[in-house]
């Protein structure tokens, strides 16, 4: 027998919904690999052969293609290093008709194709595209009639007043006995009740969020059943209103618009409660007037993306005075995952991203009546972003680029460009600073901490300045010795022109030498004398 003309490269996908069993020696997805590799041995004549890069995905819904281990395989498949998809069954690649027809798109792009060890069909022909959507379709209504049985017995449940699992909220702990009612965590229930009461005594809810941070009032701290912290952390305004609305503190279960009895207690008494939420109705409407206008103007919604991915939506605070400030913020920082680090870009300013990005995108595309909207994301990454516009864009972005800015990435569908624009710390505020901008930026926190140090000063006879007496707070103490800096520094303080870097809680923090020339050295002075 002759030996075929080509190698074959066979990758074989595994996948398992649950977790369960995968710690053992021998699990399904081994099982589901060694039945792929067998029917590829049978192939052997053909040229086929197993390639050695894994593609298991254990623990994961066939509903969703955000799995590693098919995001991988697609993407090896795109770069042309995969001839044949070698899988159990259909459904473990996909349950979803929708997400298999942009699988089948990416294999035909490669040229690749598609073999279930258990069903027999080929999809090179028409009568097995047709096979394989049958059987497809018949998965998919497999994997709904399910979902519908399950809602429905949530539902049913929720309606006798029962608890049906998920992170039990703060006050309460989950069921011990086997049964489904919520067990009263006398601590935490107090906790509750003075969150409730101190709402109504600040009227609003970011006076709250500041009085319990201040406070150390934390949040509820849970711990799976796989042994992972969550919560235990500074509450965020999005996680308050939730508190404040959660209608099972009136001993009640909700689900979707209907509110049931429920079989646990509850522990906010009713009259606070409703009280509460006459506040909070009072509030929305106050604020319900300018809200059209504020997601008008938030022009990169779905846009933009932080460094890990996430989607940055819009969203804004009211100041003091009643001025409104608008930002981007990531999802996981607006459902209370904690605050975000200083190495962490997680909140933007909106007006000064949406120019930076508004004006980059009308300069590369000045033919575009709406240039914005050929921007398809922009990600933060270090040191810029990154903007993806649709490929045929391409040529003509190439042709408006500056210094600094190059196309990183090009393929059929999408260019990827990176600009240079730097993101430091300010005051606890973040700023947006494109290549080229003038670095004047003054610090309101820095200049107003200046400011408050040379009035702790007394002052001698002759005008000069003297330590009368040492503050007894320990932040005025800290305060104090700013007005001991070089000239310079200050003159630099109050012209904006400290290094980006440089901000309050840095400074407070350092030990600043008495001599001016050691204090330019510690504090890396770009503008001394």
């Amino acid at each position: 027998m002759s030996k075929p003309d080509k190698s074959v490269r066979c990758a074989i996908y595994t996948r398992k919904s649950s977790d369960e069993g995968l710690d053992q020696s021998f699990n399904s997805l081994d099982a589901q690999r060694a039945a792929g590799k067998a029917y590829v041995t049978s192939q052997a004549s053909e040229g086929w052969r197993v390639i050695s890069t894994l593609y298991d995905d254990g623990g994961f819904s066939g509903g969703t293609m955000e799995r590693p281990g098919l995001q991988a395989l697609l993407s090896d498949i795109e770069a042309g290093r995969i001839d044949v998809v070698v899988v159990y069954k259909i459904d473990r690649l996909t349950r979803s008709l929708t997400d298999f027809s942009r699988i089948i798109e990416t294999f035909d792009a490669a040229g690749t194709s598609f073999v279930s060890v258990t069903q027999s069909f080929n999809t090179k022909d028409s009568m097995g595209r047709l096979m394989l959507n049958v059987l497809l379709s018949f998965a998919q209504f497999e994997r709904e009639v399910t979902g519908e049985r399950i809602r429905d017995k949530i539902a049913a449940s929720k309606a006798k007043g029962m608890w049906m699992g998920g992170i039990p909220p703060l006050g309460y702990d989950p069921p011990t006995d086997g049964s489904r009612t919520l067990k009263v965590n006398t601590e935490e229930a107090e906790r509750v009740r003075h969150l409730f009461a101190r709402y109504l005594e600040l009227g609003s809810v970011h006076a709250l969020q500041r009085d319990l941070e201040a406070g150390g009032i934390l949040s509820k701290l849970h711990v799976t059943a796989k042994g992972r912290t969550m919560g235990g952390q500074t509450f965020s305004r999005g996680a308050l209103f939730h508190l404040l609305r959660n209608r099972i503190y009136l001993g009640q279960i909700v689900h979707k618009d209907k509110v049931f009895e429920g079989e646990h207690h509850g522990i906010v008494d009713p009259d606070l409660f409703e009280r509460v939420q006459v506040k909070l109705n009072s509030q929305a409407q106050r604020h319900k007037a300018g809200a059209g206008t504020r997601a008008a103007k938030a022009t990169l919604t779905g846009k933009l993306f932080d460094a890990n991915g996430e989607v940055m939506t819009p969203t804004f605070s009211r100041g003091r005075s009643g001025g409104v400030y608008r930002y981007y913020v990531s999802a996981s920082l607006q459902q209370g995952a904690g605050k975000n680090s200083n190495d962490e870009v997680r909140r933007l300013p909106a007006d000064a991203i949406e120019s930076i990005i508004t004006e980059t995108a009308a300069r590369w595309l000045p033919r575009e009546d709406r240039p914005l909207e050929s921007v398809t994301a922009v990600r933060i990454v270090d040191c810029g972003l990154v903007f993806e516009c649709p490929a045929k864009f391409a040529d003509d972005i190439a042709r408006q680029l500056r210094s600094g800015e190059q196309i990183i990435h090009t393929s059929a569908k999408i260019c990827r460009i990176k600009i240079p624009v730097s993101l430091p710390l300010r005051g606890g505020q973040r700023l947006v600073i494109a290549e080229g901008q003038s670095d004047v930026h003054p610090d309101p926190t820095l200049i107003a901490a200046l400011r408050r140090a040379h009035s702790l000063l007394g002052r001698d006879r002759k005008g000069m300045p003297v330590i009368e007496v040492s503050p007894p707070i320990a932040h005025n103490r800290n305060i104090l010795r700013l007005a001991f800096l070089a000239p310079d520094i200050q003159r630099g303080i109050m012209e904006g022109r400290q290094p980006q870097s440089l901000n309050l809680q840095q400074l407070i923090k350092m030990h600043i030498p008495l001599s001016w020339k050691e204090q330019r050295e510690v504090l890396n002075w770009p503008h001394s004398k």
